[in-house]
């Protein structure tokens, strides 16, 4: 059973909680509210609770589903491959359409965080049919991030080249210290005066003392260097993009005071897409919680 700690449902006050089987992953969600559904997916290294500040002000509007992604918190996934498939993107996005529909919805809006908003824009383009609206958060697509890496981007995002690297060098690294290595990343991603609430920290720290997380982790890093690449890649050759309105919302202050906008990114990805920058760094949702909250609502009630 998870501990109380992992799943620290006091920030979540009124959600319910469930686990549901999809196909090879078993995955921990929380539910809550009435209206649209709206599927939230959290990044690294986090769990659902990344939402615990904007969901409960979502969920007066919308039927807010909080899934941890497979590997991630409290819900379980396969042994990685060597083709870096079971925690690639596609697999990911396969996970959420089994769950939405198991929940009864056959269409939803849909947010992102980090890894979460690009397990979202995957689902978008391999199942467009399945999405109303889509809203990333604090990304541009993978592709367009390492066809954009530098030394500079390469010094700022490290973790990227780190968790790819082949396994167990990361696994047995982060495992020596886990504890340090994601407050480490925390504190590196947040924005100066940002104050994340400590039982989340707690919760985010305690799932990489589990083996079986930090593979997970890497897995999807190391997807997110080869078969996410090679997907993204395939995309742009045929010129596929996101047919459903699309909404960025990223934070100026993600490792150091960023000034230009990722809306031309995104705008080679879909026709209808606009942005909205925070003052904040990389934890949108839990920095500026009202700011991103007032600005999804709006998105999703259009």
């Amino acid at each position: 059973m998870p501990s109380s700690a992992s799943t620290a449902p006091e920030l979540l006050a009124g959600f319910d909680a469930r686990r549901v089987q999809v196909g090879d992953a078993d995955l921990f969600l929380r539910i809550a509210g009435s209206g649209p559904p709206l599927l939230m997916l959290h990044g690294y290294p986090q769990t659902h609770l990344a939402w615990h500040r904007v969901a409960p002000l979502l969920a007066r509007q919308f039927t807010v589903v909080l899934p941890d992604l497979r590997g991630y918190g409290q819900s379980r996934g396969p042994t990685p491959d060597d083709a870096h498939r079971h925690y690639s993107k596609r697999t990911m996005a396969g996970d959420m359409v089994r769950l939405m529909t198991a929940l009864g919805h056959d269409r939803f809006l849909l947010a992102g965080h980090d890894r979460g908003a690009r397990v979202g824009y995957r689902l978008c383009l391999d199942h467009p049919e399945r999405v109303k609206r889509l809203a990333a958060l604090d990304i541009i697509p993978t592709f367009d991030m390492w066809e954009r890496m530098d030394a500079d981007r390469a010094l700022g995002s490290y973790h990227w080249m780190f968790l790819a690297v082949p396994a167990p060098v990361p696994e047995r690294l982060i495992g020596t210290d886990p504890d340090f290595y994601i407050r480490h990343l925390l504190t590196r991603w947040a924005g100066r005066d940002a104050r994340l609430d400590a039982r989340a920290v707690a919760a985010y720290v305690e799932q990489f003392r589990n083996p079986a997380v930090v593979a997970a982790t890497c897995a999807d890093y190391r997807a997110g260097a080869t078969t996410d690449r090679a997907d993204d890649a395939a995309d742009r050759r045929d010129g596929r993009k996101i047919g459903c309105p699309v909404i960025v919302v990223w934070g100026r202050g993600y490792l150091g005071n960023r000034t230009s906008s990722p809306l031309a990114v995104w705008q080679r990805w879909a026709d209808n897409v606009s942005d909205v920058a925070l003052d904040c760094g990389h934890f949108v949702a839990e920095e500026k919680s009202e700011e991103c909250g007032d600005a999804l609502a709006r998105f999703f009630s259009a």
